[in-house]
């Protein structure tokens, strides 16, 4: 499971992704990497919880603090 888990995280690195946070907030980055704890740096980071977005810029978010990833659609 783990290595599926790499794998799509993997191919989704300079792709925009989709977040929702344990707080209740949703954020919107490009993923430039990972690690294997779910921690994530994302570039061009906003959150888009609320109508207008608040851009973050680049960020660093702890893994645990994370409750779903929307990875992008293929593009094949």
């Amino acid at each position: 499971m783990a290595d599926e888990i790499s794998t799509l995280m993997n191919q989704s690195k300079d792709k925009s992704l989709l977040l929702r946070l344990r707080n209740n907030k949703t954020v919107k980055g490009t993923l430039i990497d990972f690690d294997v704890h779910m921690n994530l740096t994302l570039e061009d980071a906003e959150d888009i919880t609320e109508e207008t977005p608040n851009k973050l810029g680049k960020i660093l978010l702890r893994g645990d603090n994370i409750l779903a990833i929307s990875l992008p659609d293929d593009e094949s």
